[in-house]
């Protein structure tokens, strides 16, 4: 499976940065993920990083503000490495901008080889490429390793909402929907791009709250955890 961790999912209570209690919980649910046999790969975003950039980034030019997050994820990825490494875990950091002394660079059979052999892998620095985010990132890497799921983790947000909770207090939680009908209602799933790849790739996303510490769990052992968006979803009932 693939991970996407947005990169508010780190930063837990604090305004931005990261969580040092948030990304060790977020370790202990990847340990036990592959004590289950999962084969687990990570790719995260860096709001938590660049929201504290955010006014720097105004009026920049857009190729360079999307360089700056990229490298932002890095950081992010080496944080979520030691976390993992710390509760014994076997990781690999694979960056899609060469940075050799941190990490490795993105090569798709040595990913697999990775994964194979029980490694988690964190998927670093976007695509590589401006313009594109770390969701269609997600989107990509999951369809280049051939994973079955990917994992959406949100901060304090159970699932897909039927609206705007900011706007609709009482929004409500939607268990299932197509990748369809989420680009036609512009739900926030993931960006268009990213939900597009995996509507035309048939690949189905689970998107739930991180910080409830059990859920991945709980979705691994079958249960309905937040929202699944799938091709074709079953009929109610």
């Amino acid at each position: 499976m693939v991970l996407k961790l947005s990169g508010e999912a780190l930063m837990g209570e604090e305004p931005y940065g990261i969580d040092p209690e948030r990304i060790t919980a977020i370790a202990r649910q990847v340990q036990d993920a592959t004590g289950r046999g999962v084969e687990v790969a990570i790719v995260v975003g860096a709001g938590n990083i660049f929201r504290g950039l955010a006014g720097t980034a105004q009026g920049m030019d857009r190729a360079t503000a999307d360089y700056m997050g990229m490298i932002a994820t890095v950081l992010n990825a080496l944080a979520i490495q030691d976390a993992l490494e710390q509760l014994g875990l076997v990781t690999r950091v694979q960056s899609a901008i060469e940075m050799q002394e941190v990490a490795e660079p993105y090569i798709r059979r040595r990913a697999m080889r990775h994964l194979e052999r029980g490694r988690v892998v964190i998927f670093a620095a976007g695509t590589g490429n401006p313009f594109f985010t770390t969701d269609t990132t997600a989107a990509l890497r999951a369809l280049e390793i051939g994973a079955e799921c990917i994992l959406m983790a949100k901060n304090k947000v159970e699932g897909v909402l039927d609206a705007d909770p900011r706007e609709v207090p009482d929004a409500q939680l939607i268990p299932e929907i197509s990748h369809m009908e989420a680009l036609e209602r512009g739900l926030k799933v993931m960006d268009a791009t990213a939900l597009t790849l995996c509507m035309d790739n048939d690949l189905p996303i689970l998107v739930f709250n991180m910080a409830e510490e059990r859920n991945i769990g709980r979705i691994l052992e079958g249960e309905r955890v937040g929202t699944r968006v799938v091709t074709e979803p079953q009929e109610a009932g």
